[in-house]
C-alpha cells in the first residue's frame, strides 16, 4: 500500500494495488496546470481509497477529462477521463515516500515547452501523440 496527499493534507488517499510507470505529459493543459509538465502514474479506481476529501475539487478541463486538485492549497493531484473508464491518473509527486516507480515515457511531446529538453524513460511516444 502507498499513501499520498496534497500539501496541506485536506486531500489524502491510499493506493491498494499496482501502479504503472510514470508518464510525463507535455500537453498545453498539463503544462498550464502544473507550470511544467504533468508526471503521473495510474491505478484502477477500486484500488484508490480516499481517507480525506475536505479539499478535493474536480474541474472539467475538456470534453473528455477532468482534473482533481486541492481547493485549499492548490495541489494538482488527479486526472480522469469522463468516459467511465475505471482508472485514475495520480500525480507522482503526491505519493508519500519512495515509490519505486520509473519514468516510462512521454506523451504530447510536440506541445513541450521550449525551455526544457525531454529526456528519460525507456520509450518516447511519437511527436504529437
Amino acid at each position: 500500500m502507498k499513501t499520498g496527499s496534497c500539501m496541506c493534507g485536506a486531500v489524502a488517499f491510499e493506493i491498494h494495488g499496482p501502479l504503472d510507470d510514470v508518464t510525463a505529459c507535455h500537453c498545453s493543459q498539463c503544462r498550464k496546470q502544473t507550470g511544467n509538465y504533468w508526471a503521473s502514474t495510474h491505478c484502477a479506481d477500486p484500488d484508490l481509497k480516499f481517507t480525506r476529501t475536505d479539499g478535493l475539487k474536480w474541474f472539467q478541463s475538456s470534453s473528455f477529462a477532468k482534473r482533481g486538485f486541492c481547493k485549499e492549497c492548490g495541489s494538482s493531484l488527479f486526472w480522469k477521463t469522463l468516459d467511465g473508464k475505471p482508472v485514475t491518473s495520480i500525480c507522482a509527486g503526491s505519493i508519500d515516500g519512495r515509490t519505486g516507480l520509473k519514468l516510462g515515457g512521454h506523451i504530447f511531446t510536440a506541445d513541450a515547452g521550449d525551455y526544457y529538453e525531454i529526456s528519460g524513460g525507456s520509450f518516447r511516444l511519437p511527436q504529437g501523440s
